[in-house]
């Protein structure tokens, strides 16, 4: 008696742990699975737009995921956690993939950088010699200028906008 109740917690616990690992989500378009959490890794499958996933783990702006029998990374915005398909699969899907299980104390901010992980990011350190390098490519005004009529730019004066005015409130309760 003892024996199959233990299993059956055990079953239990083993489904409680796995389900708080991992979750479902829908495809919002026809992505690419990488080997690994870069564009530039090997394509290990391509998922349909519509396709539900297991999202297993978040690194940095991928996903982890299952897709079938195959296991790889997606980007986190090509995906919508929870299940129920595309219907309203808006910003607000988006968003809430990108915030599923996430540090509410942890401030998160997307520059759109490839090719960098978060850690590659913690590790960078001020280079005076690419700064340097940087400089050597800067041209004067004069070339600029030669450079952009050679492709047949001409420069346009756009005028000023004008000085803002101040708010007009529309509620009878605000004062100014």
């Amino acid at each position: 008696m003892k024996k199959p109740l233990i299993a059956m917690l055990a079953l239990l616990a083993g489904s409680v742990v796995t389900s708080a690992l991992a979750s479902t989500g829908t495809v919002l378009r026809d992505e690419k699975l990488y080997s690994k959490p870069s564009a530039t890794a090997s394509v290990a499958a391509s998922v349909p737009r519509g396709a539900t996933v297991t999202i297993q783990q978040k690194q940095g702006g991928w996903l982890r995921v299952t897709s079938g029998k195959t296991t790889g990374w997606i980007r986190l915005l090509s995906v919508r956690a929870g299940a129920g398909g595309l219907g309203g699969a808006g910003v607000g899907d988006v968003v809430g993939a990108a915030t599923t299980k996430s540090d509410p104390s942890r401030v998160v901010a997307v520059a759109g950088l490839r090719g960098l992980n978060e850690e590659q990011l913690k590790q960078a350190k001020f280079n005076a010699d690419e700064l340097a390098r940087m400089g050597a490519q800067a041209v004067s005004p004069a070339q600029a200028r030669s450079f952009a009529g050679q492709s047949g730019l001409v420069a346009v004066n756009v005028p000023a906008l004008g000085a803002p005015k101040p708010a007009q409130s529309s509620s009878p309760w605000e004062t100014q």
